[in-house]
């Protein structure tokens, strides 16, 4: 990124990030709503990308429905906006404090129970609700968490978000080449989340059904189980109407069996992430481009319609 672009952006996001550290809780939720609805009526962030993948994945849900289902899902992402500018909020300790008034964790003793297993333990999570949340809440209640991400651009983009991430107990191994970091912190007995809920094409990713129909998803889960004995925990995170965002340890999965084969193992996941999408839908990153290469409609693959999302 260049010099001039680079400035101005730097200086409005610390100018958005002061913003945040001023404005009450409440303030986000109902400006946030505001702004999403707004950015839909304009047409922006993959208006269109969203209604397709939702009018696929619901296709019982009448046209109405649907741009009702997707107009909350751009309320969402409005407060999840605001929700993000408390990374460049500049203040010492600002981010850890936001958490740890907004962040409840549940099912801490399960990961205490895997953890004491002392092969180190796998979280498998998805882009739901406030997801830097997970993490967060994960890293301040005492788990050595490592989260399997990307390098950012520019430089100090990255460096104001790992700081952030840092100040919660949240560790990063970045992709491409993040197979050493993450398996010298298993073995260490320490924890790593991955995201499953992206496509992915191969090697890392196999195909397998998400809401109907086979596409490219992330299957290191399973495998890197099978490799290291490491437990796996589902997690997921939502946010309820006061603004508090719950993050959720799940029952341990059984993903290294020897009868699980690696598509087998890359199925349980995506079902549990299917599971979650369907019980939260407003909240989940619809703009995503999750069904690459598929040709839609798959009448032999779609499923019959199954419960109606649960949405105001």
């Amino acid at each position: 990124m260049s010099l001039w672009l680079s400035v101005p952006l730097r200086l409005l996001l610390l100018g958005l990030g002061l913003l945040s550290f001023c404005l009450p809780r409440g303030a986000e939720l109902r400006l946030g709503p505001a702004v999403g609805r707004l950015m839909f009526r304009l047409g922006f962030f993959k208006r269109k990308t969203v209604l397709e993948n939702l009018r696929h994945c619901f296709p019982e849900l009448t046209s109405k429905e649907l741009r009702r289902l997707a107009i909350r899902n751009f309320e969402h992402y409005g407060i999840l906006f605001f929700e993000y500018l408390h990374f460049f909020a500049p203040v010492r300790g600002h981010y850890r404090d936001y958490v740890s008034r907004h962040a409840r964790l549940h099912g801490l003793e399960r990961w205490k129970k895997a953890h004491a297993k002392g092969k180190g333990v796998i979280f498998v999570a998805c882009h739901l609700g406030h997801w830097e949340m997970l993490a967060s809440a994960g890293g301040m209640a005492g788990i050595p968490l490592t989260i399997v991400t990307k390098v950012l651009k520019p430089r100090w983009l990255h460096d104001q978000i790992t700081a952030a991430r840092l100040s919660t107990g949240v560790a990063a191994a970045h992709e491409p080449g993040s197979a050493p970091v993450i398996l010298r912190a298993l073995r260490r007995g320490g924890s790593v989340a991955f995201m499953n809920d992206q496509y992915t094409k191969p090697p890392m990713g196999l195909l397998v059904r998400f809401f109907g129909v086979k596409v490219g998803t992330l299957s290191v889960a399973g495998t890197l189980a099978r490799r290291t004995g490491a437990a796996v925990l589902p997690t997921y995170t939502y946010r309820d109407a006061e603004g508090i965002c719950h993050v959720v340890i799940e029952p341990e999965m059984s993903l290294a069996r020897d009868r699980d084969t690696p598509e087998a193992a890359t199925q349980a996941v995506s079902d549990k992430v299917e599971q979650w999408v369907r019980r939260h839908p407003t909240q989940w990153l619809w703009m995503h481009r999750r069904f690459k290469n598929v040709t839609w409609p798959v009448p032999e693959l779609t499923p019959a319609a199954g419960p109606r999302p649960a949405y105001p």
